[in-house]
């Protein structure tokens, strides 16, 4: 489970007094406990693994939009933190397909829906996300299903 995963990281962390690693571990935690109380308050269960992913990617393109800013702004020290960071989220991620792979699960989703134009874009994405959480960049991948649905 992705929780117990990121417990022992926080405790090895801690352990070899990695202090990059540590803050970014406890950061997305605190992601996670934050999705918990929310949902909590709405009557839902706590956070799946498969949401846990969801928040993962949010978080690596939050920071990769801000090292692009910090970067841009001449504050390299601060893109290369974000960087860092970024890296260490990905550790807890599944292991990123192909563009080739994605093409493919594209073409399958298609299938799988009925897809007939744009209008069903929206049922191909939904497949997608079911299946292959966490494992491919969703904005890149719907570019690609705009293209194939024209």
């Amino acid at each position: 489970m992705l929780r117990d995963k990121l417990s022992d990281a926080l405790k090895d962390a801690m352990r070899a007094r990695e202090t990059r690693r540590l803050s970014t571990v406890r950061l997305i935690q605190t992601a996670i406990k934050d999705r918990d109380i929310a949902n909590r308050g709405l009557g839902k269960d706590p956070v799946s693994d498969d949401d846990i992913l969801q928040i993962l990617q949010k978080m690596v393109k939050q920071r990769e939009e801000s090292a692009k800013i910090y970067q841009d702004a001449g504050r390299a020290e601060l893109a290369t933190q974000e960087r860092e960071e970024i890296d260490i989220i990905k550790g807890f991620m599944p292991e990123q397909l192909s563009d080739e792979t994605v093409q493919e699960l594209i073409k399958a989703a298609i299938a799988e829906s009925g897809a007939q134009g744009l209008r069903d874009m929206g049922k191909v994405m939904a497949v997608l996300k079911e299946k292959h959480p966490g494992q491919m960049d969703f904005a890149k991948a719907s570019g690609v299903v705009k293209e194939l649905l024209k």
